[in-house]
């Protein structure tokens, strides 16, 4: 057995206490504090890290990364981002980890009797593993975000413009936040076709919980306003605030006042009669 054979097989042996030494030297060194469970599952993620160390040591190929690897650090990525964590949580403890393992690394060479050769040959797996982790796992935190951002837009964009049944035949979209082009296509085609499968005679767009549109927003609101009223359903427009009928007319969109009113309550009245 060679001597890197044999640092590798220590590396293995003794995986957990060095996982240990590793997690408590970074808790130690970094802020904000690491609670307990934190730390349990660091050490947990350090043991199998240096598991792939260890096999990327027993491979002749230099440029050797464990596939697992890639597979760990996205799980490292997953885990932050579904906890809540900040790239820069990740970030701030690799400098951390590469100090005290180099130390360790360079302990257990002298402790074995590598050759100088031997132990810049160790090192240098160490460092590569770590690098690789690091750019990894920022790459799928990056990702991870990104998605998870999108999924959060699409869930606040279809919270912006829920179909409120009233009774059999009239149904009340009350519009919530900033109307942008986004949320108008997200009416467009995914709000109409639902009340087309209602069989409904009236729909109120209730304008009173948006805080602003723009041009481009107002024409599309007019063409969703006209894709009703060829499908056979009367629109009616309430709580527009002057701001938002000055937007429309500068737009050259017409709101006629016979289909407009004050608020809900007035406009079910006006259908009532």
């Amino acid at each position: 057995m060679s001597n890197v054979d044999q640092f590798s097989s220590y590396i293995s042996e003794n995986a957990h206490s060095i996982s240990r030494e590793i997690v408590e030297y970074v808790a130690d060194h970094c802020k904000p504090l690491i609670s307990d469970e934190e730390k349990e599952m660091a050490l947990s993620m350090y043991v199998k890290l240096l598991g792939f160390y260890s096999e990327s040591l027993k491979n002749k190929d230099e440029n050797f990364i464990p596939d697992h690897l890639i597979e760990w650090s996205k799980n490292n990525a997953q885990m932050q981002v579904s906890n809540g964590g900040k790239l820069s949580d990740i970030i701030v403890r690799y400098p951390l980890t590469r100090d005290v393992a180099t130390e360790i690394v360079i302990r257990i060479c002298l402790e074995i009797g590598l050759t100088t050769v031997d132990t810049a040959t160790v090192l240098k797996g160490i460092n590569q593993i770590l690098d690789v982790s690091l750019n990894e796992t920022v790459f799928a935190f990056e990702q991870l975000s990104e998605q998870a951002k999108q999924e959060l837009q699409e869930e606040l964009i279809s919270l912006s413009a829920p179909i409120v049944p009233v009774h059999d035949e009239v149904v009340v979209i009350p519009l919530i936040g900033y109307i942008d082009e986004d949320r108008a296509a997200f009416i467009m085609d995914s709000v109409i076709p639902q009340i087309a499968e209602m069989n409904v005679d009236y729909v109120i767009l209730d304008f009173s919980g948006v805080m602003t549109i723009n041009g481009h927003v107002a024409e599309s609101l007019h063409q969703i306003g006209s894709v009703f009223r060829i499908m056979g359903i009367n629109i009616i427009i309430t709580g527009l605030r002057p701001e938002l009928v000055q937007v429309a007319i500068s737009s050259n969109i017409r709101i006629s006042s016979a289909y407009a009113f004050s608020t809900v309550k007035q406009a079910l009245e006006n259908i009532g009669k």
